[in-house]
């Protein structure tokens, strides 16, 4: 019962601070991708400078990208990032389907080895379906159970997964 009043307090907590919701319209009528997109955003935010080597929306600059120390993304510009990193992502796990975007967010925050390696994984490969435990376990940051990290699995969970 507890995690069902987390779960609707997140999608309202969502559903409210999103100025793509103001004309009250519901995350549930939007594609999976765009979902995961606001998701992402709601919970990454936008990034300072001081957040070095990330940038945008938790994008980890990588070796030759055009990023330099103390840049700040315009909210177009880290938009545009976060759109290929999980559009990248999610087609590692195309061959699961509506699941792809699922994984994908996952990966966008813990990154695809930890997808790789995951219960969750593992289960959707046999045709288990029974992930809910699996997947909102990924909420530690530093091996300590992390509430906010718990709060984005419960709303991703609750968004993404069919």
């Amino acid at each position: 019962m507890k995690k069902l009043l987390i779960f609707l307090m997140a999608l309202v907590t969502l559903a409210v601070s999103t100025p793509t919701f103001a004309a009250k319209r519901s995350i549930m009528e939007l594609p999976l991708f765009e979902r995961a997109v606001l998701i992402i955003k709601k919970f990454e935010t936008l990034h300072k400078p001081k957040h070095w080597p990330y940038v945008g929306y938790g994008h980890q600059v990588q070796p030759g990208e055009p990023y330099r120390r103390g840049c700040q993304l315009t909210e177009a510009q880290a938009d545009a990032q976060l759109r290929k990193d999980l559009a990248k992502f999610c087609a590692l796990y195309s061959q699961y389907g509506k699941d792809s975007v699922l994984l994908g967010a996952l990966a966008y925050n813990c990154g695809p080895g930890v997808v790789n390696k995951s219960t969750v994984l593992k289960k959707l490969k046999h045709g288990d379906r029974n992930i809910f435990k699996s997947y909102t376990s990924h909420c530690h940051y530093k091996g300590k159970f992390h509430a906010q990290l718990h709060q984005r699995r419960l709303t991703e969970f609750a968004a993404l997964f069919n």
